[in-house]
């Protein structure tokens, strides 16, 4: 077996593998976020995370499969690991930009319902600061 095939059989699971881990880490911990940002619905706030993970696994698991032909293929075991680097390293680029994204987003969802509900008192709106 050739190191490109090697490395492949190296990377597809470990790159899977570190999806499902961030994946199941964002739903168990941002259902708190999503279930204030629905005003205590936990149905819909159940419903929407889940939507969440499944198009986080499309996206990420897509990236995954089609990076898998960009890059020098390695001829040695030295540029095998070097291959191998660059494409988990890359791999966690992107979950940790999808990550970002997700916790803006439900950070984003929290604030309106929040608002929402504060509105809903008749009580003046709570001001909290700007994410950046």
């Amino acid at each position: 077996m050739n190191h490109t095939v090697t490395a492949y059989l190296i990377y597809l699971p470990i790159a899977v593998a570190m999806t499902v881990r961030v994946a199941r880490t964002l739903h168990k911990n941002g259902r708190v976020f999503l279930v204030q940002a629905f005003r205590g619905k936990e149905d819909m706030a159940d419903s929407v995370n889940h939507l969440l993970v499944v198009g986080f696994y499309l996206i990420n698991i897509g990236f995954i499969a089609t990076a898998l032909r960009y890059g020098e293929k390695p001829h040695d075991t030295q540029e095998m690991i070097e291959f191998l680097s660059t494409k988990l390293g890359v791999v966690l680029l992107v979950l940790g930009a999808m990550h970002f994204f997700n916790m803006f987003n439900f950070d984003k969802m929290r604030r309106k319902g929040l608002a929402s509900e504060t509105r809903a008192m008749g009580t003046p709106p709570i001001v909290l600061p700007a994410a950046h």
